[in-house]
């Protein structure tokens, strides 16, 4: 029901993963869509899957892709992500990966399997998620095909300057994960929409917080995934074309004090040490 209410008030961006189990009803929503005259035919969204960690394995990529195109009933994807720059145990999907089941990747293996799935026309492009500016050297030093798109946590509180800078200087669009702070997620936090910075621009623009968010990130040339299941904020969150953030305003935003929200220090307060290493929260493996 939300994918419908997206597709009508005008969203065409739709980002899934394996590990995320909404492939399947991702799917059967394009199909309605079609059905009921939202679109004309799937050419007019743009789908972005994940390959996750147990299969990203040279030899694993393409069936994992097949899967994920049989999930969504559809013959190919606009875009196929590695969803994280490490390997773990064939066969296991979950989240967190426990420590004894993290594997070194065969980025060569991997990479060159995910130009197979290009040139195959099973995805038109290919690209990398949560990689650093390391991880993607490494690939662009041997990549026939290099990496169009790094999806990464982005946010006006951890605005990855660094990372902004090696992406565009090679060609690699940014796509942000948690613009918003990623309230209500095991390793989110309220942060961003609770900045008071952001609330004080925010008043004097008559906009939410989101929209602020939202407009800095489409500023900067960021491409944008926002999660919501409520229709007034779906409508809100595209309310952000027809105004733009001041100079005054974006050099108050660029100048806010840095952190990561996804260094699973919450989940750790939460729910106890983290079954993963340190390295992978910092961008380092």
């Amino acid at each position: 029901t939300a994918i419908l209410q997206a597709i009508e008030l005008g969203y065409r961006h739709f980002d899934t993963a394996s590990l995320y189990g909404t492939e399947q009803p991702l799917g059967e929503a394009i199909l309605e869509a079609i059905a009921v005259g939202l679109i004309k035919s799937r050419d007019e969204l743009f789908i972005t899957s994940k390959l996750w960690c147990s299969d990203a394995h040279g030899e694993l990529v393409l069936p994992a892709l097949q899967r994920s195109l049989k999930n969504l009933r559809l013959e190919y994807l606009d875009l196929y992500l590695i969803h994280w720059p490490v390997s773990s145990k064939p066969g296991i999907y979950e989240f967190p990966i426990k420590r004894e089941d993290f594997l070194a990747m065969d980025f060569k293996a991997v990479w060159k399997a995910m130009e197979d799935c290009q040139r195959l026309g099973l995805t038109k492009s290919i690209g990398v998620s949560n990689f650093s500016c390391k991880k993607l050297g490494d690939i662009l030093a041997f990549a026939k095909i290099p990496p169009a798109v790094n999806q990464v946590e982005l946010n006006p509180l951890w605005q990855q300057k660094k990372l902004r800078e090696f992406c565009k200087a090679n060609g690699i669009l940014l796509t942000a994960y948690a613009p918003l702070g990623a309230q209500g997620t095991i390793w989110g936090s309220n942060r961003v929409l609770e900045c008071e910075l952001l609330k004080e621009i925010a008043k004097q623009k008559g906009k939410t917080v989101a929209q602020i968010c939202l407009r800095w990130a489409y500023e900067q040339g960021i491409s944008i995934l926002v999660k919501s299941f409520n229709k007034d904020r779906m409508k809100s969150n595209l309310e952000i074309f027809n105004w733009s953030l001041s100079q005054e305003d974006v050099k108050k935003i660029n100048d806010i004090p840095q952190s990561r929200l996804c260094s699973g220090q919450d989940y750790i307060s939460k729910y106890g040490p983290f079954n993963t290493t340190q390295e992978l929260w910092d961008g380092e493996i």
